[in-house]
């Protein structure tokens, strides 16, 4: 362990873009929850990274706008194709997630399969590179979440039914996947989302819930720089277990409560 390693001007950035990550991850991770639809995530996630991978097999530079845009292109085809399957097959649309995520998982591999480094390519896809984030990605990701958060806040997603929501989740996860990762990306979705479920009214929940995800990228990147350890996969263990605690707190909270305004109202 070693105190030096705490440089401010590393961590910084990863932190900003892990709040930037939860500010639409956390609202959006609610709707999945509500709709029964946990998986989600990671099959956009994944069919976004698909498109990051070929866009990189057919020689578009890295940090160019044409992988972006073969990411949310693919993302959006995903989102489109998950539209249908739920309007044709609604009991059995968690079912097409799941085979759309290992589709996409495969079709990846495949295009890597003769890349000397596909290896490392997957890993950066699935754990991220949040320690390396610059500012410029910085600017990109406060713009496009300020875009995201305005269009939910202004209805957008109720205006154009089940692919508003789709198209919106879309969006989000293309614009965190290249920064933290597929696992951050499904954490930060899912995890303040379930900690937080007891908890009302929704305002309330969601002000919990970032605080959640905000203490477990904070405290998760102090470790993963304090130890040596990769970042991506500390914050995701971190903010398991964090949680586990609220959502253990915050159940005694929703029991407790019923029972005190009955005392009270006697």
């Amino acid at each position: 362990m070693s105190w030096h390693a705490l440089d401010w001007t590393i961590l910084w950035p990863a932190l900003v873009a892990g709040l930037l990550v939860l500010l639409t991850h956390v609202p959006l991770g609610m709707d999945v929850l509500d709709r029964g639809i946990v998986f989600v995530d990671l099959a956009i996630a994944q069919v976004a990274g698909l498109g990051v991978i070929l866009a990189h097999g057919m020689g578009i530079a890295e940090q160019g706008w044409g992988v972006q845009l073969a990411a949310v292109t693919s993302a959006l085809l995903g989102a489109a194709l998950l539209t249908w399957t739920e309007r044709q097959a609604a009991q059995q649309h968690e079912a097409f997630i799941g085979v759309l995520f290992v589709l996409a998982s495969s079709v990846g591999i495949l295009a890597l399969a003769r890349n000397p480094h596909g290896g490392e390519h997957l890993q950066d896809l699935l754990v991220g590179q949040i320690l390396w984030v610059t500012p410029p990605q910085l600017g990109v990701l406060a713009a496009v979440t300020a875009l995201l958060m305005f269009w939910m806040w202004a209805g957008g997603m109720r205006r154009f039914g089940r692919f508003g929501f789709y198209g919106v989740f879309a969006v989000a996860v293309t614009a965190s996947v290249q920064l933290v990762g597929v696992y951050l990306v499904f954490s930060s979705l899912i995890v303040p989302a379930l900690a937080t479920s007891a908890v009302r009214p929704r305002g309330r929940r969601i002000g919990i819930a970032l605080a959640l995800g905000a203490v477990s990228y904070a405290v998760g990147l102090a470790l993963s720089a304090l130890f040596d350890l990769p970042s991506g996969a500390v914050v995701v263990c971190t903010m398991a277990v964090l949680g586990l605690l609220v959502r253990r707190f915050a159940g005694r909270q929703a029991v407790v409560s019923p029972s005190t305004a009955t005392r009270t109202s006697s």
